[in-house]
Formats: C-alpha cells, structure tokens, sequence
C-alpha cells in the first residue's frame, strides 16, 4: 500500500482551516472506499509564527484527527520554508503541497495524482485555467515574470511552477534536504527530475477575491523573485559575455578601419582624436564586459554548488503499476 502526505504551511489561517480539513477528508475517504492502492497517511500543517488562532485551532483538529500532525516553526520564515520544512518531516510515498484557504481544492490531488501516474511523471503542477486573484497586477505579473525567467534561464519549467504541486516523496524530499536559505525549492525540484507536467484545474483565490489583505506583500513578492533568479543558471550571464566579445572583436575592425584611413585616406577623417577615443572604450569595455561575464559564470558555478545541485539522482517508479492499473479502470 502507498502513502499520500499533504503539507500546508499556515500563517494567517483560521477563517479556512476547519474547512479544509473537512474537505480532506472527504478526499481521503475517497480513497479508502475506493480501496485505492494509496492512501492519505497524513496532512502536516507547519504553524510558521501563525498571527492568529490558527495555532490552536489546529491543536483542536489534531485531536479529533489522528492523521492530523502539526509543525511549529521557532519564527516566521515564509511560505517557501515552511513548506520545505513541512516535506522534510513527511514521510510519504507521495506529497501534495497546498496553501491554506482552500484556494486549492484538496479534491483535485486525486487528479494530480492519475495525470502524473498515466503520464509517468514525477511532479505534477496545477494550471489555473483562469486568474486566480481576478487582479490584473497580480495575475499579469506572475505570469510575466515566469515567462521572463523562461527567457534569461532556459528553464521551461518556470512557468509551471504553482504552490499546489504533487511530488514524489522522495524526490520531493531529496530537493528539500538541498535547499539552502535562498534556494528556491521548484528550482531545486528541476535539478532532480524533468518529468513535470501541469494539469489544468479551476483555482481561485477569495481571500485577494474577497478584498482581504494578500499573504505575500509587494516586498515579499520581490524576494520571491529575487530567490528564483539567484538558484536558476542564467542565460543571461552569457548573453553580457556575448556582447562583451562582440564590442572587443568590433573594436578590433575599427582599429584596423582608423589606421588604414590614417595613412592612406587621411581626408577621410573630419574629427582627428575621436575615432581613437571610441575606439579605445569599445576595446577596454567590451574586455572588461567579457572578463566580468567569466568570472560571473564562475561565481554561478560555485552559488550551485553551495546550493546543493546534485550530480545525479536514482529514483524507484517500479510501485507506479499499482496506481496506474486502478486509475485506468
């Protein structure tokens, strides 16, 4: 029998919690008439410095519920570490991560799940197939900005990436143990396995909906980004050593262009000096440009290493034959 485990971070949670624990439930016993082949073992709520009674709320429901297990974290740390530290503490043959005010359906892991087994996947994330937030800001510029870390990374992977995902757990757990304070975790996820997917589901966030304040501020929204941009390999590092070699070599045309126009077509030239002086910036920037793209490559190098890329990962998909023989019936 395989095991299913959730994990949902929580910081500002106690309209939704009883609500959702509800709805997974119902999912779980979904699966126990079913007599599926998998099973939710546990769901893992890590408090991260809660600033409502979301704490002891949850306390409450881990009595009720005994697959119910609670994690505090000593301080606030974010979304992103919570949920690292909520997969760490899982045990799982698969992990379903989701946020906490039922924006994501905890009835949609099931379709999570048959989309990554029948497709022989690893990672399965939910595609919004229309705008979360129903704010043009928000929706518009998460998008954009995935689509330009597509661009200057070459990972096309970005713009999957969506905090209701299923994993395999031990790869899951895998890209979680690497994870460093500014490693960010889907990034990390990629480092592991391609087989990723996105399946379309309906999402919709009514807290942002409703008018109420948004977990992530403008702030928080930078660093978000700040840390996707600092654990991916980019493109872009290249692209300012490209242009660095293509000034240097273009410098060198035009030193050979002045000298030849110096001695034979000295009329040719209205402006003594400048074409030297433009010449010489061109050569030194384009060096310096060059120079500086080799040691940020390097630098990048180094920032992997330290953030934990592995050289390989072996992963055991021989158990997916349960589950694929019970979602094709």
């Amino acid at each position: 029998m395989l095991t299913l485990s959730t994990v949902t971070p929580v910081y500002s949670g106690q309209e939704y919690l009883k609500d959702f624990v509800l709805e997974l439930e119902k999912t779980r016993n979904k699966l126990v008439l079913g007599s599926a082949p998998i099973q939710l073992q546990e769901a893992i709520f890590v408090v991260d410095e809660a600033i409502d009674n979301s704490a002891s709320i949850l306390t409450e429901l881990a009595n009720e519920f005994e697959w119910i297990r609670v994690v505090y974290l000593s301080r606030n740390y974010g979304q992103h570490p919570a949920t690292i530290a909520g997969i760490l503490h899982s045990s799982g043959d698969w992990i379903a991560t989701l946020d906490e005010d039922l924006q994501h359906p905890p009835s949609e892991i099931i379709n999570l799940l048959s989309a990554a087994i029948l497709q022989s996947k690893d990672v399965a994330y939910a595609k919004p197939v229309s705008a979360v937030h129903e704010s043009m800001f928000r929706d518009f510029g998460s998008r954009g900005f995935k689509r330009l870390m597509e661009f200057f990374t070459g990972n096309k992977k970005i713009s999957s990436f969506n905090s209701f995902r299923l994993m395999r757990g031990g790869l899951a757990r895998a890209a979680a143990s690497v994870c460093s304070h500014d490693t960010y975790f889907d990034i990390a996820l990629t480092w592991f396995t391609n087989r990723i997917i996105s399946v379309p589901l309906t999402m919709k966030d009514q807290r942002v909906i409703s008018g109420e304040k948004s977990g992530y501020s403008f702030k928080q929204l930078l660093s978000h980004a700040r840390r996707m941009a600092i654990s991916s390999n980019t493109k872009l590092l290249r692209y300012a050593g490209l242009a660095g070699l293509i000034s240097f070599l273009a410098s060198i045309v035009l030193v050979i262009t002045t000298i030849i126009k110096y001695f034979y077509f000295p009329e040719s030239i209205d402006v003594h000096g400048w074409p030297s002086l433009f010449t010489s910036i061109l050569f030194f920037g384009g060096l310096l440009g060059m120079l500086s793209a080799i040691i940020a490559e390097y630098l990048m190098v180094a920032i992997l290493h330290l953030n934990g890329k592995p050289t390989f990962y072996t992963v055991d998909r021989s158990q997916d034959k349960l589950l694929t023989h019970f979602f094709k019936e």
